[in-house]
């Protein structure tokens, strides 16, 4: 199994980036580094960060003066050592077995861009049926209009190059046009596999209005392309602590 290099973003993540470190310091497989990708936080994301590097294979942390998400993952990208990318949210939970399992399947399938589904274990019922249903429209689309999860996304270094990486003119649903884009050129597939996803976006948001706006998104991205005039306005880092 290949090495990976795993781009983390963050903005004012102290409370959470910890758990995400613990779990990869965690992972079976141990061929990683991990990049994270600071967007200038104001509180101790770093400090939390920075107290892993001992338990990680290895650890990068790069603060940038310019807040935003594809700018992070781009910047992560650039700085990346392995071919296989790994772009990944700092509230995401990973098994021990995820790097190995996904791996695997990746060269299994040869896959050069993957997404991954959203696992809703140990959450009420109402989140369950919500990551269900977003599961079920990731299932479906990847086959004629691929969207994906940006929070688990996996590529690799010429298939990043080649599409000149995450589009930083769009706020929403950019991870979705950085699958579709890849898939004209890539097989673009889910992975089966999960990953844990903090319901701090559902509920601040609510289960309905958040899968309303995403597939209200998306339906405007099907038939008029990608929003790049703030049609839907989305801030990165809005949420409030839970």
């Amino acid at each position: 199994m290949g090495p990976v290099s795993i781009v983390v973003i963050t903005l004012n993540e102290e409370k959470r980036i910890g758990r995400l470190m613990e779990d990869l310091s965690k992972q079976t497989h141990k061929e990683f580094e991990v990049i994270v990708v600071d967007s200038n936080s104001d509180d101790a994301t770093r400090e939390v960060v920075a107290a892993y590097e001992a338990s990680l294979p290895e650890l990068t942390v790069h603060k940038m003066e310019t807040r935003g998400v594809s700018l992070g993952r781009n910047t992560g990208a650039e700085l990346a050592k392995h071919e296989r990318l790994l772009f990944l949210d700092a509230d995401v939970q990973l098994s021990p077995t995820f790097l190995a399992n996904a791996i695997s399947q990746l060269e299994e399938k040869q896959l050069e861009v993957a997404g991954v589904y959203m696992g809703a274990k140990n959450l009420p019922l109402v989140h369950k049926m919500g990551y269900g249903l977003f599961n079920l429209g990731l299932f479906v689309t990847q086959f004629v209009f691929p969207t994906a999860v940006g929070a688990c996304i996996f590529s690799t270094k010429r298939v990043h190059a080649q599409l000149k990486g995450f589009d930083e003119e769009i706020v929403l649903c950019e991870d979705c046009d950085y699958v579709k884009r890849a898939s004209k050129t890539w097989r673009f597939r889910f992975l089966n596999l999960t990953f844990g996803f903090d319901p701090r976006r559902l509920d601040q948001d609510g289960v309905f209005k958040m899968g309303a706006t995403y597939l209200k998104a998306n339906i405007r991205r099907f038939f008029y392309g990608e929003m790049r005039n703030n049609e839907m306005e989305y801030k990165f880092g809005h949420y409030k602590e839970q």
